[in-house]
């Protein structure tokens, strides 16, 4: 690959002198040499006045080219200069510059860029159809990858962009209820981490570092979402459950331990049993309770 180099070039405002006071000389000379190639005549004129004609044209034409080096750079804009396809470094300090008018100058911005990719449709990890686009902050690190190794590198920049999100959607669920397990919809830090990585790959030979990627859409396809919604909810429903389940078990058991530990009723088995029955269903019905209240002895 290219490496980029910085080139020193002459400062705009110097040669803007220089050129101004030779101009003027270049001026006054061929206007002496006309005076003097018309005072003595075609027929008699000198070799010495020939060669200062020659030498005050020829000077024109010089000047005429450097005047041709001059170009300005904003900030966060660089030149790359290239000199009859040969690479010769880059200009990146911003101001009014003079390099050899033969270069070819390249200009193109360092400043952070962003763009909103296109709402994709990819298949995620388990094979549903999902929506996703992203965001991607980048600017050009690399100014001789960028103009030398590929043809348009913001064109290659927004290609890769969508290919690397496309890459990431194949490679986690769009929601799962597991732990410890990775997700499009609930792992947005790691899946963004993911992305800027893989982008950072992708576009190392264009130059480009990617500052910042981020997930800005994800949704089902519209052809699935009402389905996969139906699925969140029971799959949301079983989770609650187990959690009422778990701390419903939980209260009978503390609730059988202090019952024997301070001795406020000895139960034998098969009371025990219906007290674990009665407990479960009130801990975890849906609605409320209506408890019978029995008024006589224990085993009436």
């Amino acid at each position: 690959m290219t490496s980029e180099f910085q080139r020193r070039t002459i400062s705009g405002w110097v040669m803007l002198v220089v050129l101004f006071v030779a101009s003027i000389a270049d001026g006054y000379g061929m206007f002496h040499f006309a005076r003097a190639a018309d005072a003595a005549g075609r027929a008699a004129m000198p070799v010495g006045l020939i060669g200062g004609i020659v030498f005050t044209i020829l000077a024109l034409v010089v000047l005429i080219i450097f005047w041709a080096g001059f170009f300005t750079l904003q900030p966060n804009m660089a030149a790359v200069l290239v000199l009859f396809g040969a690479y010769k470094g880059t200009v990146r300090q911003p101001g009014f510059h003079w390099a050899c008018p033969f270069y070819a100058k390249h200009k193109l911005s360092l400043r952070t860029r962003n763009f909103n990719s296109e709402k994709l449709k990819v298949n995620d990890q388990r094979g549903n159809p999902t929506e996703i686009a992203a965001i991607v902050v980048w600017r050009v690190q690399n100014t001789a990858q960028a103009v030398f190794e590929i043809d348009d590198y913001n064109s290659y920049v927004h290609i890769q962009s969508e290919a690397a999100v496309r890459h990431l959607a194949s490679r986690y669920p769009y929601d799962t209820t597991a732990d410890n397990e990775l997700s499009l919809r609930g792992s947005m830090d790691e899946v963004s981490h993911a992305l800027q990585a893989e982008l950072e790959e992708r576009l190392n030979k264009a130059g480009v570092v990617v500052e910042e990627a981020r997930l800005s859409h994800l949704a089902y396809a519209p052809e699935i979402a009402g389905a996969m919604l139906r699925r969140q909810q029971a799959e949301a429903i079983i989770a609650a459950r187990k959690r009422i389940v778990e701390g419903a078990v939980g209260m009978v058991e503390m609730a059988l331990e202090k019952l024997e530990e301070k001795k406020i009723v000895l139960l034998d088995d098969e009371r025990k049993a219906a007290m674990v029955s009665n407990l479960l269903v009130v801990l975890c019905g849906e609605q409320a309770a209506q408890p019978v209240v029995n008024v006589g002895t224990l085993y009436s």
